[in-house]
C-alpha cells in the first residue's frame, strides 16, 4: 500500500629411512588435506542448476533456439546441457524507482517511466513499485491493476539521499525471495542513474545475492547527476546500472523513451525466456564461479555471468 516501508544482514639406517618416509608421508598427507578443505571439487552427478536465459534468433524467426545451438562454460570447462526450455511463465517484475532529491530526472518522467509498465505486462504478470531514497517504501504493492498502479504513482516525491544497495537488499529479502518456490521469474527495474549514498549494503555483496537467487536486473537509465565523477571503494554510477544488468542478464535502456523500455523488456519476459539445466562437474566447491554462455552464429544469448557460493566457508 502506498507509503508503507517495505522493506523499514635393524640398522639404524634403516630405521631412520623408514621413520623418515612415514613422517614424509604424514606431512605431505597433511599438505593435501589442507589445501583440499579450501578448495574442493564438486563430484560429478550432483544435483542439477538451473540458471534463466535469454536467447533469440537475430532473423527473428519463430522457432525457438536450441540446446544444439549454445554452449555453457562454468569455470572454463564445458558443461552438459541436459535441458533448454522456451520459459513462458508469469513474471513478476519489482519497479525500483529512485526518489531522492538530487536525482536528474523529474517527478513527472519518473512517474512515466513505471506507468508504461503497468499498460504493456502480459496476463499473469504483476509489478511492485517501490520507491526509494534512505528508506524504500512500496508505493503499490503487488498488482496487475493498471489504473490502481497509475493512481498510485502520485504518491512519488523527491526528497532525501539514495540508498540503492540498501534498497536492493530489502527488495531481494522481503519480496522476491519468499517467491522462490512458485517458479515464476523474479525481475527488477531498476529506474535510477545508479548512484548511491550511505548504503550499509556494498554493491559487491548485492550483486553476489542476486546472481545466487538468479534474479534479473534490467535498468532504465537516468542521467548521471554526478557527471561521471570517481567515489572511494565504490563504483561510479553508470558502472553500478550496467554491472548490475549485464551481470544478471538483463539489458540497460535510456530514461528518454520509456515505452520502449516497458515494452521491450515485458515482450522478452514472456517470449525469450528459457531455463538451462545442468549438473555442474569438475568445478571447485565452497567457491564463486564464472559463467560463460555462447551461441552459433545467428543467436543471441545472456544469462548471469557467475554463480557465487551456496555455502559460507
Amino acid at each position: 500500500m502506498p507509503g508503507q516501508k517495505a522493506i523499514t544482514q635393524k640398522g639404524k639406517g634403516v630405521t631412520y629411512t623408514r621413520l623418515s618416509l612415514a613422517l614424509l608421508l604424514l606431512f605431505a598427507t597433511f599438505l593435501i588435506v589442507a589445501g583440499q578443505a579450501g578448495r574442493r571439487n564438486r563430484p560429478t552427478g550432483d544435483s542439477s542448476s538451473s540458471i534463466s536465459v535469454y536467447a533469440v534468433r537475430e532473423d527473428n524467426a519463430e522457432a525457438p533456439v536450441t540446446s544444439k545451438q549454445i554452449a555453457l562454460y562454468d569455470n572454463g570447462v564445458e558443461q552438459t546441457i541436459k535441458s533448454f526450455s522456451p520459459d513462458p511463465s508469469p513474471a513478476r517484475i519489482v519497479l525500483l524507482v529512485d526518489n531522492s532529491l538530487t536525482i536528474r530526472a523529474d517527478v513527472e518522467k519518473l512517474e512515466q517511466a513505471a506507468r508504461e509498465f503497468a499498460y504493456e505486462i502480459y496476463e499473469g504478470d504483476k509489478l511492485l513499485i517501490v520507491g526509494y531514497d534512505e528508506q524504500a517504501e512500496i508505493v503499490a504493492d503487488w498488482t496487475d491493476d493498471a489504473k490502481k498502479i497509475e493512481a498510485s504513482l502520485k504518491s512519488f516525491r523527491k526528497k532525501g539521499t539514495p540508498h540503492l544497495f540498501d534498497a536492493l537488499k530489502a527488495v531481494l529479502e522481503e519480496a522476491l525471495k519468499p517467491l522462490v518456490a512458485t517458479n515464476q521469474k523474479r525481475v527488477v527495474v531498476v529506474i535510477s542513474d545508479g548512484v548511491d549514498r550511505g548504503s550499509k549494503t556494498k554493491f559487491d555483496e548485492i550483486l553476489g545475492d542476486l546472481q545466487l537467487q538468479d534474479i534479473t536486473i534490467y535498468s532504465v537509465q537516468a542521467p548521471d547527476r554526478t557527471g561521471g565523477a570517481l567515489r572511494r571503494d565504490m563504483p561510479k554510477p553508470k558502472e553500478v546500472i550496467h554491472k548490475l544488468a549485464e551481470e544478471t542478464g538483463g539489458r540497460v535502456f535510456p530514461i528518454s523513451n520509456p515505452q520502449v523500455a516497458a515494452k521491450a523488456i515485458c515482450d522478452e519476459l514472456r517470449k525469450n525466456r528459457y531455463i538451462l539445466s545442468y549438473s555442474p562437474t569438475s568445478i571447485p566447491y565452497g567457491e564463486s564461479r564464472r559463467l560463460l554462455l555462447v551461441a552459433d552464429t545467428g543467436v543471441q544469448v545472456r544469462a548471469k555471468t557467475a554463480q557465487p557460493p551456496t555455502i559460507k566457508q
